[in-house]
This record gives C-alpha cells, sequence and structure tokens, in this order.
C-alpha cells in the first residue's frame, strides 16, 4: 500500500480553483498508481476476506486501501464501498475498470464539496470543471482510452519504427528508449489543414502517459514501452535516463504483470 495515511481526508483545505484542482490532481495521480504501476499491490490489499475497503487518493499523489472514515457524517465524501468484494468474482481488467469508474465519480465528489464549502460561484465552478475535464479520467487511463486516442492522432507508419528510440526528449542527439514520437506525414497534413482548431486539438494530439494519463512536456524523461509501444513518464515508472541506457528492452509494468501471471 501506497499512503499518506489519512484515509482520504483533507490534509489542507483547499479554498481557491487552483487550490482545488491541485489537490484534484493529487489525489487522481495517486489512484492511478494503484490501478496501473502498483496494481499488483492494489490487488493483493483487496482481499474480498477482509471488511468492506476503500481506495483513497490522497493530495500528495500516494493512495491507500482502508476501512471507511468512523465518523458520521465525514469530513468529506467516502468513495464506494467494498471494491473488494468484487475482485474474485469477474475479469481483473473488468474489476479495475469498475473501480476506476468509482474512483472518478468519488474524485468529482470531493472537488466540488470544496467548491460548495467556499462558495465558488457559477463562473468559477465551471473553471474547475473545465481545468478537470481537460485531463483524460482514471477510467481512460486504465481502460487503454486515452492511449488510444492519442494514437490515433500521433499513430507511427510502417517504416517509423526506429524513430520511436531515436530522437531523446531532452535534446537532438540520439538517445535509446526515451524519445519522443515524431509525427507521422498524414499528421503534418492534418495539422496544416486544422490550423484554426491547434489549440483544441494540440491537447488531444499530444503523446500521454500510460501511468498518470498526462501530456508530454520536453522539460520531463520520458521512455517507451518494447512490448506495448506506449509512452511513460520516467517517475511514473521508476526508470531514470541512467537507468534507461542500461536497458536492452524495456517492458512497463503492465506488461511486466501479463507476462508474470501468463
Amino acid at each position: 500500500m501506497d499512503g499518506g495515511g489519512d484515509g482520504g481526508g483533507a490534509a489542507y483545505n483547499p479554498r481557491t480553483v487552483e487550490e482545488v484542482f491541485r489537490d484534484f490532481k493529487g489525489r487522481r495521480s495517486g489512484m492511478i498508481k494503484a490501478l496501473t504501476t502498483d496494481v499488483q499491490e492494489f490487488y493483493r490489499l483487496c482481499d474480498p476476506e477482509k471488511e468492506n475497503l476503500c481506495l483513497y487518493g490522497n493530495p500528495n499523489e500516494h493512495w491507500e486501501v482502508n476501512l471507511p472514515a468512523e465518523e458520521v457524517p465525514p469530513e468529506l465524501p467516502e468513495p464506494v464501498l467494498g471494491i473488494n468484494f468484487a475482485r474474485d468474482g469477474m475479469m481483473e481488467k473488468d474489476w479495475l475498470s469498475l473501480v476506476a469508474v468509482h474512483s472518478d465519480a468519488w474524485l468529482l465528489a470531493v472537488a466540488f464539496f470544496f467548491g460548495a464549502r467556499f462558495g465558488f460561484d457559477k463562473a468559477d465552478r465551471k473553471r474547475l470543471f473545465n481545468m478537470m475535464n481537460d485531463l483524460p479520467s482514471i477510467f481512460e487511463v486504465v481502460a487503454g482510452t486515452a492511449k488510444k486516442q492519442s494514437k490515433e492522432k500521433s499513430s507511427v507508419s510502417n517504416n517509423s519504427s526506429n524513430r520511436s528510440k531515436s530522437n531523446s526528449k531532452r535534446g537532438s542527439e540520439p538517445k535509446p528508449k526515451y524519445s519522443k514520437p515524431e509525427p507521422t506525414k498524414d499528421e503534418e497534413e492534418e495539422e496544416g489543414v486544422e490550423e484554426e482548431d491547434e489549440d483544441d486539438d494540440d491537447e488531444q494530439g499530444e503523446t500521454q502517459c500510460g501511468a498518470c494519463g498526462e501530456s508530454y512536456a520536453a522539460d520531463e524523461f520520458w521512455i517507451c514501452c518494447d512490448l506495448c509501444e506506449n509512452w511513460f513518464h520516467g517517475k511514473c515508472v521508476k526508470i531514470t535516463p541512467a537507468r534507461a541506457e542500461h536497458i536492452k528492452q524495456y517492458k512497463c509494468p503492465s506488461c511486466s504483470n501479463k507476462r508474470a501471471r501468463s
């Protein structure tokens, strides 16, 4: 279990739209870790023999599986109860997707709880929702929808398999394993046609991390999985640039877990 131990409660009270959004992003990142990179530990903790368990995301980007708060009413809206009971009754992928859907609902509930508590007006609520909606949902990340949407915009051509290992995100010097996919010829033509809508399309067209779902930023280190060809922040999969230099074939946590269980 990876957690701050606060049971999902607020370590602080965010009072502005930006603070609530920062709280939302931290909790979201923690829950995505539980359902992707830390999925084996999450699966183990959700023992059906235990009592009603909940998945909490904390503002510090940690997660925890714990019993619900005992106080009534609770300090914050509570996540769905009993996620552990369904673990062995359905396919793992379906179970994780179900937990992801309920996690998305909980994050929205917490964010708008703060909004109501601190008197956000219509404009503030709309701005908060738009900021949250710009990020892929947890379900989209877990189900792979976010990655598929990104691939539709940045799909590679048949002869571009080498390009994913040739250009470093940190510079123009060729380095293996951690480059950003170059746009295909079709993408370049599409960008020319859709010049007027580039503000709306840029975010969807950018590569998204297979772990946290956030878009590529030039100042961050990324690495590509040789099996599923998805991209990940180095920090999300605990790979440093120095370590990447010595990896002949990188397998992301999801692909490693699949092979271990098959």
